[in-house]
């Protein structure tokens, strides 16, 4: 059903889950300006107070917040993105100074090719333990990719507007052709001409000549997992002696196949027990012969807090999602990987050249992490790509003050593959010098795979659109951002649904008026929108894949909310 603002505010017996609006003060306001779509529950189940009811927040976004607050990790719609970012939102520790790309024979202005140099200076500080690799000013000619394979290594230049390097080549022909079947390449929404991924998990690829596996090369059981709540940190396993505070390992939940995990990240709504998974989502159904081997398991990269006891641990933030005796977990290393490395103050310029038609791109990309956790990009312009920057299978990367410009890119930002707690702030989409030609498609802010707790705040995008690009992204944010909204969303059709449970749209002002992808009322199941502004329409403009009632809630349609940043205001309550 719909609800008004005013029924929201005053009749609780309509609202799904317990307190999601109980104690909002009941304040006038226009009923088409806040809507709710909301099953029927009994009074007794939405009567429980929130922190800070006493006092009366300024707007609907604090209470929001405020309910939030009370039990973070728990909200019905509100997704947890407080922990978002390198190390959970920590400021990047850079290593000392211990060489300069000049030292191993590069030199700006060159036509000489530069990267034997830059990879021989990157290889240096690996081996030595980590450091920074400084980049004096100039432009640097480069025919291939730089491969960071260790970690605690930063490459810093002097500036974006100092440091050019110059790929004259895309990936196709600098590093090797990756196509599909249907002669798709993978270079379209994967790969970097500055490419952080371990070398165990390149040579995997490469043996499996790019078509099987992307992500994390898991390695033992640590132990087993029991049966735990959405929002828990505290969990009972089979043994700690395995287990450190301080370790990163990975949550790894069985997929079964009666798609109950699948359900579950969609928000359990009525809609999901209909859905046809084998047939609609081949790509994430266990046993459909279609599925992606990199959804077999939800793999989720978790800090211990604190081991507890023998058998009790307890995880730096709260779960993503329930783990029921039918769906096993377990605790696993990592394996190899690669952490700690920053890309600094400098622009990565490709070679100008015509963009293709969708899904054809050679790979003209710019900065890609692969397999890694918690590093770091800061002062980074991508000029003239494919993909500018691609997450694909990370955990706590940061963006930030990056850009994307030069001539129309395929996928600004990409975030796929079971990415998690991935943080992009600061950040800007410039207007396109040359316009998307005939046959391709700008996406924008992507999400896909299964990703979780991702946030985009504070950017600026003159083109593009919030691409959620199916397979279940779930507990994800885009805030504090202005768009003209001109991109399209993407993503296979075996992928099945676009929207995962909890996305939040919060405080998104649209120049161009079009709601397309950005309102979710009426295609996201368990989702929220809270101070859309500028918009003339308020439908979606997506197919809707789940039947029913989605159980999601719009707010202050037309405002700017009090709360202007959820991640920000998270981490203030957190």
């Amino acid at each position: 059903m719909t609800l008004s603002r005013r029924l929201l505010l005053g009749g609780a017996a309509a609202i799904p889950v317990a307190g999601l609006t109980s104690a909002l003060p009941a304040t006038a306001g226009p009923a088409p300006a806040d809507t709710a779509s909301a099953s029927t529950a009994s009074a007794s189940t939405a009567s429980a107070g929130v922190a800070g009811a006493s006092r009366r927040p300024r707007d609907l976004s604090e209470e929001l917040l405020n309910q939030w607050a009370e039990a973070p990790g728990t909200h019905p719609l509100i997704p947890d993105i407080s922990h978002a970012g390198y190390r959970g939102g920590e400021r990047p520790r850079r290593p000392r100074v211990i060489a300069r790309v000049t030292d191993f024979g590069a030199r700006p202005g060159s036509t000489a090719d530069a990267a034997p140099a830059f990879n021989a200076a990157v290889q240096y500080a690996g081996t030595h333990g980590g450091g920074t690799i400084l980049v004096p000013p100039g432009t640097y000619r480069l025919d291939s990719p730089i491969w960071i394979h260790w970690s605690n290594v930063v490459l810093r230049g002097s500036g974006r507007d100092d440091t050019v390097l110059h790929f004259t080549r895309p990936l196709e022909e600098s590093y090797r052709p990756n196509l599909q079947p249907s002669l798709q390449s993978r270079w379209s929404w994967t790969g970097g001409q500055i490419w952080v991924i371990a070398p165990e998990r390149k040579a995997k690829s490469e043996a499996e000549d790019f078509a099987a596996s992307e992500g994390w090369l898991l390695g033992d059981t640590l132990a087993e997992v029991g049966a735990a709540s959405r929002g828990q940190r505290t969990l009972v396993v089979s043994d700690t002696s395995r287990l450190a505070a301080g370790d990163l390992v990975v949550l790894e939940t069985d997929n079964p196949a009666d798609a109950g995990v699948l359900r579950h990240v969609a928000g359990d709504v009525a809609g999901t027990t209909q859905y046809d998974w084998p047939v609609k989502a081949p790509q994430l159904t266990t046993g459909s012969a279609g599925q992606y081997i990199q959804y077999a398991t939800l793999q989720w990269p978790v800090r211990i807090e604190a081991v507890l006891g023998d058998r009790l641990v307890r995880l730096a933030q709260p779960l993503r999602y329930d783990l029921r005796p039918s769906w096993p977990s377990r605790l696993r290393e990592i394996g190899p990987t690669v952490h700690d490395v920053g890309v600094e103050s400098l622009t990565i310029r490709n070679e100008l050249r015509p963009m293709t038609i969708h899904n054809r791109h050679p790979g003209a990309n710019g900065l890609c992490f692969q397999a890694v956790h918690d590093c770091w990009a800061d002062d980074v312009r991508v000029e003239n790509c494919d993909l500018g920057f691609g997450f694909t299978t990370t955990k706590a990367v940061t963006l930030t003050n990056v850009a994307v410009g030069g001539r129309s890119a395929h996928h600004s930002f990409a975030c796929r593959m079971q990415s998690h707690d991935n943080l992009v702030e600061g950040f800007e989409i410039e207007p396109f010098t040359q316009p998307l030609p005939t046959g391709a498609l700008h996406h924008g802010l992507n999400l896909e795979g299964l990703s979780a707790g991702n946030v985009w705040r504070r950017g600026t995008m003159a083109e593009g659109t919030f691409d959620t690009h199916r397979a279940m992204p779930f507990e994800n944010a885009r805030t504090d951002i202005t768009l003209a909204n001109n991109g399209r969303v993407g993503g296979s059709a075996a992928s099945g649904p676009l929207f995962g449970a909890r996305i939040a749209h919060w405080n998104i002002r649209i120049t161009s008026g079009a709601p397309y992808a950005i309102q979710l009322a009426d295609v996201a199941p368990r989702s929220i929108t809270v101070g859309l502004q500028g918009l003339t329409a308020n439908s979606s403009g997506l197919p809707r894949d789940f039947a029913g009632d989605l159980e999601n809630g719009t707010f202050q349609l037309g405002e700017r909310p009090a709360v202007a940043d959820l991640y920000t205001a998270q981490r203030a309550r957190r």
